[in-house]
């Protein structure tokens, strides 16, 4: 489906839900570019720009943006296949490495909590790591919970008895 008009942009582009998003902009005006942007930026899809004229800013913030793919030179009906398959893997590529770190961002937030809930148990049952960490687990085990859940619990407990 093509959009000519730029009004209510972000609106349209969720009530269509397209695959992907091709945009074809002769020579944009910073309003326009904006506007694109904050679309690409909402809309997790893979995004294609087609540009006549160009600008290192321009590049960078559509890249910062998350434009998969930035063609200077415009629209051709010839280059429009291969350029969106390569728009479609390099978006695909960017969402995995984002998720990979999402999970290790979540990973070590994990970690930070169970080592300060092992802290914890250290010094208020004077046990030594290794047991507060199988204290930990055993409590997760029984309750059918993940050991970072138990470990913010005895985090919060030991945050209300201070």
């Amino acid at each position: 489906m093509r959009i000519g008009d730029h009004a209510n942009l972000l609106e349209r582009i969720y009530a269509i839900d397209p695959d992907v998003i091709l945009i074809d902009l002769a020579d944009p005006s910073r309003d326009v570019l904006e506007q694109m942007f904050q679309m690409s930026r909402a809309v997790r899809r893979p995004v294609g720009m087609f540009v006549d004229q160009t600008d290192s800013a321009s590049i960078e913030a559509s890249v910062e943006a998350g434009v998969s793919a930035y063609v200077v030179d415009g629209l051709r009906k010839e280059r429009v296949k291969p350029i969106l398959d390569m728009t479609i893997s390099r978006f695909n590529a960017f969402s995995r490495l984002r998720s990979e770190l999402e999970q290790a961002k979540s990973q070590l937030e994990e970690r930070k909590t169970v080592d300060r809930a092992k802290g914890i148990l250290m010094r208020t049952r004077k046990i030594g790591e290794e047991e507060a960490y199988g204290l930990l687990r055993k409590v997760a085990m029984n309750e059918k919970k993940k050991i970072s859940e138990i470990a913010q619990s005895v985090i919060t407990a030991a945050e209300l008895l201070a």
